[in-house]
């Protein structure tokens, strides 16, 4: 099993669009060997760690 890359609650971003979001769900995803994030902006799409980026800290 991987290591989660973020944590329910941690405002990240998504790559493509630099929205940022808040993680509001997070599944191990065995069969991909990875994990899969919902986030609060779009309950009903889930990303990849590889979709997502952390936001920088001020």
């Amino acid at each position: 099993m991987s290591v989660e890359m973020f944590r329910i609650g941690e405002k990240v971003s998504i790559k493509k669009t630099k929205e940022q979001v808040i993680i509001s769900k997070s599944q191990y995803v065995k069969n991909m060997k990875r994990y899969s994030y919902v986030v609060d902006k779009y309950p009903g799409t889930f990303f990849f760690e590889e979709e997502l980026m952390k936001n920088e800290k001020n």
